[in-house]
């Protein structure tokens, strides 16, 4: 354990403490923390929520949350009854600024208690129209006010459009200082995500290779099994554009992308993700046709259950039946500097598609020239870098060599750095490592405001072409599909297929 954190008492407050996320991510991330001491001897969890609770009442909301999504399984009876005291509820409604005292007194009885100051962190796990009316009642509260002690965490998504984005990166700027702010998106958490800077940045063989006269493309595709679900009411708002490409995918292309930082501090590791996001190639309403395709799923068969299109589910949960919105999305991108002019950086993200994965392939250009006839080349493929983010974390190196034999004929083989076969200690979830660096106050992993509005600027006229234009022809793919046509004609026309996912047979 951090022996800094031994000495930071600190207050977790969490807003929409009864609410899924908590019960999901939150609570089980900080009971695991605890479990692994990586919390101060010294802490206090306060959820609030509009329900009417006791302490013991949320406790044990939280227990059977643990119980159920906690990585370390159930919780045992000594350990959480070592870890409940810590737990507290104040029912409350976050429009009305009054109520806001009650946590101010609590903190104070706390800091009594402990006899030294705590950090304080508010962790809004609210819907984003909630933002500014908590980041404003808690200044007027007077509870925003040490610059050395509080921080606030938002979700996404931060804004709807780059105009909203930027109207709460203002009002969160005018209360608090961007050192306590702390925009977190799950994805950087993830093991393999972080051990993207690793892999480039601590080996001296990959950096020569990592620009645009060894690399011919890169695609990043993030791919859902799963439909809308009970989210469709927000999801209709927003898309697959919206939730998954302007924050998710092109958080991984910047960490792909990126210049060497000078250092592994968070403003240097954040700056030179801006520059990437500002180095990208801008759309324009012609450019949008050729470079950005969308779909919706329509009804079909997964794994022997029939499943409805996103139209149907919109009819039954009271949305548009004539929805406009876009369940996936394919995008070409590129990077317009020295590393990467040329190189086309190909994003996709969709629901309801034939597998659940995360994977990032990076492919090398051919050999210059191959001294091996065709005869001799089992499978011919080009050398390729697979970062599997999920179901499964590896690093897969994918090089040909000679088939075992008297003869000589080629193959594909994998070099494979796998996380299961190499480490014994189970990785933590992404909501650990993040709440962690906030307990840390590292805002490596978090995005700045000015990151947030570059990726609102390059997707905007993405947005505004797809709004004024109608799909004349959604559904235009089936589930349990790889997406709609269009996607395949998308890259093909540039000599390339989407790589199916995984990209290996266990």
């Amino acid at each position: 354990m951090d022996s800094k954190l031994k000495s930071q008492p600190t207050i977790f407050i969490i807003f929409g403490g009864t609410g899924d996320l908590n019960a999901r991510k939150l609570a089980p991330a900080l009971y695991n923390l605890y479990l692994e001491h990586w919390l101060p001897e010294q802490f206090a969890i306060v959820g609030t929520g509009r329900t009417k609770l006791t302490d013991d009442d949320f406790r044990e909301r939280l227990h059977k949350d643990i119980d159920q999504f906690s990585r370390s399984g159930k919780a045992k009876a000594e350990q959480w009854d070592s870890f409940a005291p810590h737990v507290h509820y104040y029912p409350a409604d976050v429009q009305n600024a009054d109520t806001y005292q009650i946590f101010g007194e609590h903190i104070k009885e706390l800091e009594s208690e402990w006899q030294q100051p705590a950090n304080v962190i508010y962790y809004l796990a609210v819907a984003p129209n909630f933002f500014p009316i908590i980041a404003e009642n808690l200044a007027k509260a007077g509870l925003t006010a040490d610059a050395e002690r509080t921080r606030i965490v938002i979700e996404k998504p931060i804004g709807h459009d780059l105009e909203s984005a930027k109207e709460l990166n203002a009002l969160l700027g005018r209360i608090f200082q961007e050192k306590q702010i702390y925009r977190i998106d799950h994805y950087l958490g993830k093991e393999t995500v972080q051990n993207i800077m690793a892999f480039r940045f601590a080996n001296a063989i990959m950096e020569p290779l990592w620009n645009r006269n060894y690399i011919e493309h890169v695609q990043i595709s993030v791919t859902e099994q799963l439909g809308v679900g009970d989210r469709l009411g927000y999801y209709d708002g927003s898309g697959a554009l919206r939730d998954m490409i302007q924050n998710h995918l092109l958080q991984l292309l910047c960490i792909v992308a990126m210049e060497p930082p000078v250092s592994f501090t968070a403003e240097e590791v954040r700056a030179r993700k801006v520059d990437v996001l500002r180095a990208m190639r801008r759309f324009t309403p012609e450019s949008v046709r050729d470079m950005a395709v969308r779909g919706q799923y329509g009804p079909g068969w997964i794994e022997g259950q029939q499943v409805p299109g996103y139209r149907q589910e919109a009819e039954q949960q009271g949305v548009n039946p004539q929805s406009n919105t876009e369940t996936f999305a394919a995008v070409k991108f590129f990077v317009d500097n020295w590393r990467w002019q040329g190189v086309p950086f190909y994003l996709r993200t969709g629901k309801r598609l034939h597998r659940t994965a995360s994977v990032i392939t990076i492919q090398f250009k051919e050999v210059p020239h191959s001294i091996f006839p065709s005869s001799m080349m089992d499978t011919q493929r080009q050398n390729r870098l697979i970062i599997s983010i999920q179901p499964e974390m590896s690093i897969r190196l994918q090089v040909q060599a000679k088939r075992p034999g008297v003869d000589m004929v080629l193959n594909a083989v994998d070099m494979v750095f796998d996380y299961k076969g190499t480490y014994v200690a189970q990785a933590p979830e992404a909501y650990e490592t993040l709440l962690l660096d906030v307990l840390l106050g590292d805002q490596t992993l978090f995005m700045r405001g000015d990151q947030v509005e570059e990726a609102w600027d390059l997707v905007m006229p993405i947005l505004t072409s797809w709004q004024n234009r109608v799909s004349q022809n959604f559904p235009n793919y089936s589930a349990d599909s790889w997406g709609p046509e269009v996607a395949e004609a998308l890259i093909a026309k540039d000599g390339f297929h989407w790589f199916t996912l995984p990209l290996h047979d266990k």
